[in-house]
C-alpha cells in the first residue's frame, strides 16, 4: 500500500480550516493540479457530497480526479476517496485545535492494482506532492484571516 501524509499547524480556528476544506469548490485555490472543480451531487461539505475535479495529470494531459466525503465530522474530521481516474486513493484530513490555531494532518493511502503496481514509486511521489501542498494551504488560509 502506498501512504503518504504531512501535518502543519495554521493560526485559524478549527472551525474555518474545517469550512473551507470541507468545500472542495476551494480546492483550486491550494492545490494548482486541480483545473476544474464542480459540485456533482449532494450538499457541499457534507457526507456523500460528490465533486468531479479535473486535474494536470502526467505530460500535461487532463486526468478525471472526481471524489466522494465518506466522513464529516465539523471541526474534526474529513474522510474521502477518489472515484473517477487512473488512481483511486482515501484520503483523511484531521483536525485538532489548540489556543486558536488548527493543527492538520492530511493522509493519502492507495493499494495499486494490477499495472498501477509497475508505477509505485511515480504513485509515491505524486501522492507526496499532494500531501505536500498543506504548506500552501497554511499561507492561503493565513493570508485570508479578516
Amino acid at each position: 500500500m502506498a501512504h503518504a501524509e504531512n501535518e502543519v499547524t495554521i493560526n485559524r480556528p478549527a472551525r474555518d480550516v474545517y469550512a473551507f476544506l470541507a468545500d472542495g469548490l476551494n480546492n483550486k485555490l491550494w492545490r494548482p493540479g486541480v483545473q476544474e472543480v464542480a459540485l456533482a451531487s449532494g450538499e457541499a461539505g457534507t457526507k456523500g457530497a460528490v465533486y468531479s475535479q479535473t486535474m494536470s495529470g502526467p505530460g500535461g494531459r487532463s486526468i478525471a480526479g472526481d471524489y466522494e466525503i465518506t466522513v464529516a465530522e465539523p471541526e474534526k474530521l474529513i474522510e474521502f476517496h477518489v472515484i473517477a481516474g487512473p488512481a483511486r486513493p482515501t484520503g483523511t484530513f484531521t483536525l485538532r485545535e489548540n489556543d486558536g490555531a488548527t493543527t492538520l494532518r492530511f493522509a493519502l493511502d492507495l493499494q495499486p492494482k494490477g499495472l498501477m503496481k509497475l508505477m509505485g514509486s511515480m504513485i509515491a511521489k505524486t501522492m507526496e506532492s499532494e500531501v505536500g501542498q498543506l504548506g500552501t494551504l497554511k499561507s492561503v488560509l493565513e493570508e485570508s484571516r479578516a
